[in-house]
């Protein structure tokens, strides 16, 4: 059995190369319940979630990312956007936890954005992503 640190790059270079999340999301649960502790591979996962339209799965997955790694921006956004599409509250309490992270740190920034122009081109009527998007970035 490979090591996880390989099955969780071997799963992002599957993403990268087109493959749908839907396939994705069970690779990356695996990595998730192998290594419970990483906070990448949570978000990975809750980010899949909300590509997949699964946004209670994205939701919780997102809640230990965040728990996890407070300060990744990524596991923020994806809780602010499952938080959205639930209809929850607190969700600006998460975008400007992760606008606080961007506004030092350019190359997150860049990573970031890179990540929204994904979203979009795999969902792009996607509504929350834009939104959250929009509060980060049009200010």
């Amino acid at each position: 059995m490979a090591p996880v640190d390989t099955l969780f790059d071997q799963a992002i270079e599957r993403y990268k190369a087109g493959e749908p999340a839907e396939s994705l999301i069970p690779v990356f649960k695996d990595i998730c319940d192998r290594a419970p502790k990483s906070s990448a591979a949570w978000t990975c996962l809750s980010w899949l979630r909300l590509l997949s339209d699964k946004p209670n799965g994205a939701y919780k997955s997102a809640q230990k990312a965040v728990k996890l790694m407070p300060k990744d921006p990524q596991a923020r956004i994806n809780l602010a956007i499952a938080m959205l599409e639930l209809g929850k509250k607190g969700v600006r309490e998460q975008v400007d936890a992760a606008a606080e992270v961007l506004m030092v740190a350019d190359e997150l920034r860049e990573e970031i954005q890179a990540n929204f122009e994904d979203g979009l081109q795999r969902r792009p009527d996607w509504k929350s992503l834009k939104r959250v998007q929009a509060w980060l970035f049009d200010s």
